[in-house]
């Protein structure tokens, strides 16, 4: 009886995951949550999906990841890396994928290995362009260089996500 137990609880744990992993936004009927950036210099960010909520917060860095947590009409839920956000009108977001640079003085290597040369090293907090993701390294650009980081060094990509 236990071992029948522990595989129907099992069971019950992977098909929870796998419906978590195949969520989709009622308007878009794209995946959530999912990563996205600032097509502007500034967004309001509001208490609630529509014009007549109350700023929270303004955003203000053009191509800055933001992650879409809920979608609502034109609005999207979205947070910073901090966890901050609120809703923010859909035309100010854009499907350009970008990334901040998690660890200070991160070495940009030439080929996805830690062994390769270091093209460039990149300060915390740089938001860099994504190109490329594979399981375990992502193809950056930022200022002009071009070079590969370990995904886990990285916000606004999820675990998981490759990009080719």
């Amino acid at each position: 009886m236990k071992p029948l137990y522990i595989c129907a609880v099992a069971l019950m744990l992977f098909v929870a995951g796998f419906a978590r992993a195949q969520e989709r936004g009622p308007v878009t009927n794209l995946p959530l949550p999912r990563f996205v950036s600032m097509k502007t210099n500034e967004a309001n960010i509001r208490r609630g999906p529509g014009m007549t909520h109350r700023i929270d917060w303004v955003f203000k860095h053009k191509n800055l990841p933001l992650e879409i947590t809920a979608e609502y009409g034109n609005w999207r839920r979205v947070r910073d890396r901090d966890g901050v956000g609120g809703w923010v009108h859909y035309s100010l977001l854009s499907g350009v994928r970008t990334a901040i640079i998690e660890r200070d003085m991160l070495g940009l290597q030439s080929r996805p290995d830690k062994q390769s040369l270091v093209v460039a090293r990149l300060e915390l907090g740089v938001i860099a362009r994504l190109e490329e993701c594979e399981p375990e390294w992502c193809r950056l650009s930022a200022a002009g260089y071009r070079g590969w980081v370990p995904k886990s060094d990285l916000w606004g990509i999820a675990e998981g996500e490759i990009i080719h």
